[in-house]
C-alpha cells in the first residue's frame, strides 16, 4: 500500500514534503547568521532550539506544536536583542520553525516566511562589512543559488512581494524578484 501524500490546503495545496524543503532552505539560512546572535547574548538558547526544531521537521519529523512554540520563543528572543544584526538572527531563526507552517494563501505576506531568512542574512552580512550594500548583493546571490526547483515552484504560488521601507524587505523584494526570472526546468 502506497503511502498517504500529506497536503495542507488553502488557496492552493502545499504538501509536506514541499514544505520540508521550505523549511531546509530557511534553516540553511538561520544556521549561517546564529553566531551573530550567541556572541551577542550567549545565554539565550532560544534561537537556536528554533533552528533545532526546524532541522527535525525538515529531516522528516511530523510538525508538532514544537515548531509553533520554538519560532514563538525565538521572536521574543529577537525582540530583546541588543543590536540590529542580533534580532536579525533571532528572527531568522524563529522564521526557520515557522517554516513548518507556511499557509497556502495567495498573500504576499507568506513570502516572508520563505525568503526573510536569506534577506536578513544579506543584512547582516552588510552590517558586518560596515553597510557594504555589495555584500548583501553578493549573499542574495548566493541564496539564489541555492534555491531548488522545488522551492521556486512553492514560491511562485504566491503574489510577489514587493519592495518595503525597510533594507529586509528591499532585500527580499530582489530575491523575490531574482526567483521569480529562474527559468522552469521540464
Amino acid at each position: 500500500m502506497a503511502a498517504r501524500r500529506q497536503v495542507v490546503s488553502g488557496d492552493f495545496d502545499l504538501t509536506m514534503d514541499e514544505l520540508r524543503v521550505v523549511a531546509r532552505y530557511v534553516v540553511e539560512d538561520a544556521e549561517s547568521v546564529l553566531p551573530v546572535f550567541e556572541q551577542a547574548v550567549p545565554d539565550d538558547p532560544r534561537p537556536r532550539a528554533a533552528i533545532e526544531a526546524a532541522r527535525t521537521f525538515a529531516d522528516g519529523a511530523d510538525r508538532t506544536k514544537l515548531q509553533r512554540v520554538a519560532s514563538v520563543d525565538a521572536h521574543r528572543a529577537a525582540r530583546s536583542a541588543p543590536s540590529e544584526a542580533a534580532r536579525l538572527a533571532a528572527r531568522s531563526a524563529g522564521d526557520a520553525a515557522a517554516a513548518a507552517y507556511l499557509h497556502p494563501l495567495a498573500q504576499a505576506s507568506q513570502v516572508g516566511h520563505i525568503l526573510r531568512a536569506a534577506a536578513s542574512a544579506a543584512r547582516i552580512g552588510e552590517l558586518t562589512a560596515g553597510d557594504d550594500p555589495a555584500v548583501g548583493d553578493a549573499l542574495l546571490e548566493r541564496s539564489r543559488r541555492r534555491a531548488n526547483p522545488v522551492l521556486v515552484d512553492v514560491l511562485r504560488r504566491y503574489p510577489p512581494v514587493t519592495g518595503g521601507g525597510s533594507r529586509v524587505a528591499r532585500l527580499m523584494s530582489t530575491l523575490d524578484d531574482a526567483l521569480r526570472r529562474t527559468p522552469r526546468r521540464r
